[in-house]
């Protein structure tokens, strides 16, 4: 048994952070799914950018769909749809299995609307409809304008991944957007049962203090960002609110672990999911260290729930100068610039692909 399956079998949902056709087309997303225990999957314009510049299995679905007049964002949105409805489907059994909690897609809205609420509940809500799958999340990000298209969508019963949060604190704010919108559907008289994942992202942390801080904390913060939030997690599942929530038939929002992918050559390429097993959570895995896992990672028991020493080792790099509130804010702010960049590139290379076959 590999060790994939055991944090499968720990309580950890394994998805892919990764799609493509090929991918699809050439069974290795059903494969993980056999042999890793993979159950879901995650996309987001960095990696459709990455697919559409390496191969030429979306050249002729594009020539096609601009034959019949679609261009720009509607036409990569067909793309997209088409293979996460696949995906859909591959993961239906996982869906079906775990009664809405497990099997899941995700689509993200435009990055160029992470300021405009307004624009993203209505994106969020044609999204959902087009693809027309009961297991696929419309991705907003967890901003300051993510939060209010977050609860709005979820109380339309649009079921939502939240991304880009890499804080504490910015994960709570995300899920008390996700109790208003189910709360507000309870007092409505509507099923409560909308699924969403909270995703927090880990190893951009340690990217971003690299060689700002003593040797000794080298790769020990988003591991401790996690842990706290981690801790906030069960403390939120425990509440007197939630437990209200829940008898009305109400679903936990999960706590994902995003950026999972070991950055520092000189780390462990399975730091990150070894640290970050724990039950009734996700973890999104870049396909190499999902591989690298399954072949040498160790699962030796799960994360503590009261957070461990996370409050010591967030001590310490306050100590060493790091800001951590100001850190959050600006690796949220670079995040969605990173993804507003990829889309831009994403969206010229179709445009440039239908103007070669045009």
């Amino acid at each position: 048994m590999n060790a994939a399956i055991n944090l499968h079998e720990l309580g950890q949902s394994l998805w892919l952070d990764n799609i493509t056709r090929g991918l699809l087309d050439d069974g290795t997303i059903e494969r993980y799914r056999r042999e890793l225990a993979v159950t879901g999957l995650t996309s987001n314009p960095s990696i459709y950018q990455k697919a559409l510049g390496e191969g030429s299995f979306y050249d002729q679905a594009i020539i096609d769909k601009t034959a019949a007049g679609q261009k720009g964002e509607d036409l990569f949105f067909a793309l997209a749809i088409e293979d996460l409805r696949r995906a859909a489907d591959l993961f239906r059994p996982d869906f079906d299995a775990s009664h809405g909690v497990d099997g899941w897609v995700s689509l993200e809205v435009s990055p160029l609307l992470v300021n405009d609420a307004v624009a993203t509940i209505r994106v969020a809500a044609q999204l959902h409809q087009q693809a027309d799958r009961p297991n696929l999340f419309i991705k907003i990000p967890g901003t300051h304008a993510g939060l209010l298209a977050i609860e709005e969508s979820i109380f339309a019963g649009v079921p939502v991944n939240v991304t880009l949060l890499f804080s504490c604190e910015q994960y709570l704010a995300a899920s008390e957007a996700y109790l208003r919108g189910i709360q507000r559907r309870i007092d409505a008289g509507l099923d409560p049962k909308v699924g969403s994942v909270a995703s927090l992202f880990v190893s951009r942390w340690d990217v971003a203090v690299a060689g700002k801080v003593p040797e000794e904390l080298s790769n020990k913060l988003g591991i401790a960002v996690a842990r706290r939030s981690y801790r906030a997690y069960r403390e939120l599942l425990a509440s007197p609110r939630w437990r209200k929530l829940a008898e009305a038939g109400a679903q936990p929002q999960r706590l994902l672990w995003a950026s999972t992918g070991v950055k520092d050559p000189k780390a462990s390429d399975v730091m990150y999911l070894e640290a970050l097993a724990a039950p009734n959570t996700v973890n999104t895995i870049p396909e190499k260290t999902l591989l690298a896992f399954a072949d040498h990672g160790v699962v030796s028991g799960s994360m503590p729930a009261d957070g461990g020493d996370a409050e010591k080792v967030l001590a310490a790099f306050e100590a060493a100068g790091i800001d951590l509130a100001a850190l959050s804010q600006q690796l949220q702010k670079e995040g969605a610039d990173s993804f507003t960049k990829a889309w831009k590139e994403l969206i010229d290379q179709i445009d440039s692909k239908s103007k070669a076959r045009a």
